[in-house]
């Protein structure tokens, strides 16, 4: 968790793909994202950050990494380079599942640490596990990037393109629609409200001439929470709106009719069949 995975494909990528805080685990289903170049295509999977389940949510989540692994070639282990002790545990966790595969450790945030600083970091990761290559990297600022891409190129398989080369991941519109909404959630509201809300767009629909027409739903698991996200006089929710209208329109390039609605449903994240409806365990 808030190893920077997002960030870091988001600046392979060249694009934002996934939304950025600074708030940790904020990734709820992997994001496949696609990177073409004359000579490759590197499939990228963006998972969940490793975390001790609290909910059923989070047994979904880690077994979308457990997919991820299963499916990869090769493996970026990301680690903040302030945050050793939640990346051990982590590592930890993943050792058998990734003992048989290619695996880099990316030490993420480079900007924050010093050189002298990094090098014992290194040793003590080294030291649980034999990574291929060790590449510090800074997406912030651009560090290193180039090296963590050749890197990966030099250990992919050769075969055919799996994707056309314009395409930059196989997820739906409405998919990154609901995520910019949840972005500005977690923007714009703390604590406990970002990580109990839960957003679907129910309708989304190109309209010829005129703007077009999106519906989403918000979910969460008290009233309290309901209240505090529509504000008084619904104030919080138009905010919401805007500033997630805002950001939808730039994505799609076309402009929109926003309608945002929230509902309370109990403990949703402990429901699995509330969850696999949603998409979670598919």
């Amino acid at each position: 968790p808030i190893a920077g995975k997002r960030t870091l494909m988001n600046a392979l990528l060249g694009t934002k793909l996934s939304f950025v805080t600074d708030k940790p685990s904020t990734t709820r289903l992997r994001v496949l994202g696609i990177l073409t170049g004359d000579t490759h295509q590197v499939i990228f999977l963006d998972t969940p950050g490793v975390v001790k389940p609290r909910y059923k949510l989070h047994e979904h989540m880690m077994h979308d990494v457990e997919r991820a692994l299963a499916d990869a070639d090769l493996v970026l282990f990301l680690s903040a380079a302030e945050k050793r002790s939640v990346a051990d545990r982590a590592l930890a966790r993943l050792s058998d599942q990734i003992a048989d595969t290619p695996c880099l450790l990316v030490l993420t945030k480079k900007d924050l640490i010093s050189h002298e600083a990094a090098l014992p970091l290194v040793e003590e990761y080294v030291a649980l596990r034999a990574f291929d290559a060790v590449i510090p990297t800074s997406a912030v600022r651009g560090f290193n990037l180039d090296a963590l891409r050749d890197a990966i190129v030099e250990r992919l398989p050769e075969g055919p393109p799996f994707y056309p080369p314009d395409q930059l991941s196989e997820h739906p519109e409405r998919f990154f629609i609901a995520e910019i909404v949840r972005e500005q959630i977690f923007k714009q509201f703390r604590d406990e409200v970002p990580y109990s809300a839960l957003v679907n767009v129910t309708v989304y629909e190109e309209r010829e001439g005129q703007k077009d027409f999106c519906d989403c739903e918000i979910v969460v698991e008290r009233d309290a929470q309901k209240g505090i996200l529509i504000g008084k006089r619904g104030a919080a929710l138009k905010r919401l709106g805007a500033a997630a209208r805002h950001e939808i329109e730039a994505f799609t390039g076309r402009p929109l009719y926003l309608q945002l609605h929230v509902k309370t449903r109990a403990d949703w994240r402990n429901r699995d069949g509330f969850l696999r409806s949603y998409g979670y365990g598919l």
